[in-house]
């Protein structure tokens, strides 16, 4: 049988690649070929498809028997909906300065989710009980609004990861306040590659009460999910994630990118590789003279601090980031389908551009 007709043509060259971002990467060959099983034939829109019924399963295969998932189109909208899911019109969510729901989100959670972020700077991205109790107080003074809500990032905004036991401190410790701990997984494969543990071991396992399920940065076409680990304590996500415009009506295109990722190991494996490049590439930066790692590197992000004029001529070799332009801090990402050539070549352009 001949392969489809198509009118489109390429419009880039697939041999480039750049450490920018995860984001930069395509699709997961094993995804695009379940998006193709999931396309025959008529569905039922909304979510009452096959392939969402049978992604509960998955999804409480990973994160126990009261899981329940709620697909959407990004993680901006996962967040929001999330969030917006155990604050009320009064409420407050406690992050880290750094966390992507408030450095990278243009405002949604508080423009379009309606909640307050509470802000606490940290050295490394991570929030500790200590850290918390910086803004965890005043919830019968009317005049502020009120705390509900730890938002950690698995892994943080700056790469690095949290421990079962150090999530499990911040979800002891904020329950006991009567908040809810929200854990944005966009890159929460890449957390469970370094742990080497299950994702339910640092989620649920520990009172996680709801997160943020990344598919897009780790080899999905597009599509997360906010994920309920205790259904009792959280009502309406239904109609909050229509609210919020992320309802998908074909959900089965985001349901079986997530089936085909999670339902074996590719999650594991795209996590795994692109981790191990971040250590590569770490491993040839340290020893370019003049270039200085700032966190460390446990997941698939490494952020340096080099001359500012060595990041501007290097860009114009590889795409990537200033994180802080005026102190010369860089970001660069790892993807799954990053390559030790790439590294390699990079490392060398690197080394190249410094030595001019």
């Amino acid at each position: 049988m001949n392969p489809p007709r198509t009118d489109a043509r390429r419009h880039h060259d697939p041999e480039v690649r750049g450490f920018a971002s995860d984001n930069y990467a395509g699709a997961h060959p094993e995804v695009l070929a379940a998006l193709a099983l999931a396309n025959g034939g008529h569905q039922v829109a909304y979510g009452e498809d096959a392939y969402t019924e049978n992604l509960q399963q998955v999804i409480r295969s990973h994160f126990g028997p009261t899981a329940e998932a709620f697909p959407v189109f990004n993680g901006t909208g996962a967040n929001v909906v999330a969030l917006q899911a155990v604050t009320d019109r009064w409420g407050a969510v406690i992050c880290a300065e750094s966390a992507h729901i408030n450095v990278d989100e243009g405002g949604a959670p508080e423009r379009v989710g309606g909640i307050k972020l509470l802000t606490v700077p940290t050295p490394d991205g991570k929030l500790t009980p200590e850290l918390i109790d910086r803004e965890a107080y005043g919830w019968d003074d009317e005049h502020r609004a009120m705390p509900q809500v730890v938002s950690i990032a698995q892994a943080t905004e700056l790469g690095t990861v949290y421990t079962a036991d150090e999530i499990r401190a911040i979800c002891e410790h904020a329950h006991a306040h009567g908040m809810k701990v929200h854990v944005d997984g966009s890159r929460l494969a890449n957390a469970a590659a370094t742990l080497d543990v299950p994702l339910r071991t640092f989620t649920n396992a520990v009172g996680v009460d709801l997160l943020s399920l990344g598919g897009t940065k780790n080899g999905a076409l597009f599509g997360e999910a906010v994920v309920v680990l205790d259904p009792d304590g959280i009502k309406h996500m239904k109609h909050l994630r229509k609210l919020s415009m992320q309802l998908a009506s074909k959900m089965r295109f985001v349901s079986v990118q997530l089936e085909a990722l999670l339902a074996r190991d590719l999650w594991l494996r795209n996590a795994r590789h692109a981790n191990e490049m971040a250590q590569r590439l770490a491993e040839g930066v340290r020893a370019v003279h003049g270039v200085e790692i700032l966190y460390p590197v446990q997941a698939n992000a490494v952020f340096a601090r080099l001359p500012h004029d060595v990041s501007e001529r290097l860009q114009k070799r590889f795409r990537f980031y200033f994180w802080d332009e005026a102190a010369g801090d860089v970001r660069w990402m790892c993807a799954f389908d990053t390559t030790e050539d790439d590294v390699d070549r990079f490392v060398a352009a690197l080394k190249e551009e410094t030595a001019r």
